[in-house]
């Protein structure tokens, strides 16, 4: 079964791995493991956006480093960029005493991944690059990118991956044929070469 991965690169991060020792994440292998034996994977599709160092400058040096590992050492990954907005907003205080004040604080938003993945699970289908199409995030968002493939392409199969602790997002769970979820175990015994075999990639000091 042709199967494809698209992954919510900051849903999962946060949920699964953001506390944890388990960043340095083969994702290959943590699929392997988490698929039956008659998937087959073609292609891993990574969404992200490239962080900012304004607060802390080794975040995106850290970042870049495994990004490089994942794409040396994964030859069926591919990773696709959104981008960061940052712009004011002025919400209420939560004092009731304050009620009629506000706050300014800077509000920064990833943008554009959720989007990504909606047009590359419907374009892979219309293609029909997958009989398998696996869904790692639990953003309702994508619900009606599911829905249109479930609705025009019967035959495919979604896979719905959780990221971490919680419930699956109700609106995800209506079109996915099946749901997984990733535990600590699993992450534990995925994890890349330190280093990467052939290169000087090495794992970040503190990861």
């Amino acid at each position: 079964m042709r199967t494809i991965i698209y992954i919510d690169g900051f849903n999962y991060h946060y949920r699964a791995v953001k506390k944890s020792p388990f960043k340095w994440l083969d994702f290959k292998s943590l699929f392997t493991k988490i698929l039956s034996s008659n998937h087959q994977i073609t292609q891993i599709k990574y969404f992200t956006a490239l962080v900012s160092g304004k607060y802390n400058a080794s975040k995106p040096l850290k970042q870049q480093v495994y990004l490089r590992a994942l794409q040396t050492y994964i030859t069926e990954i591919k990773i696709y960029y959104g981008h960061f907005l940052t712009h004011e907003v002025f919400p209420p205080s939560a004092d009731p005493a304050d009620k009629n004040k506000s706050v300014k604080i800077i509000k920064t938003e990833e943008k554009g991944s959720d989007v990504n993945i909606a047009v590359h699970l419907l374009n892979d289908a219309w293609l029909n690059e997958y009989d398998c199409g696996l869904i790692v995030s639990n953003d309702s968002d994508l619900a009606e990118s599911m829905k249109l493939v479930r609705k025009y392409h019967p035959t495919k199969i979604l896979g719905l991956v959780m990221p971490g602790k919680g419930h699956p997002s109700k609106e995800l769970m209506k079109y996915a044929t099946f749901i997984k979820r990733i535990r600590e175990g699993v992450l534990r015994d995925s994890q890349l070469p330190d280093p990467i075999p052939g290169t000087n990639i090495s794992k970040p000091v503190n990861w």
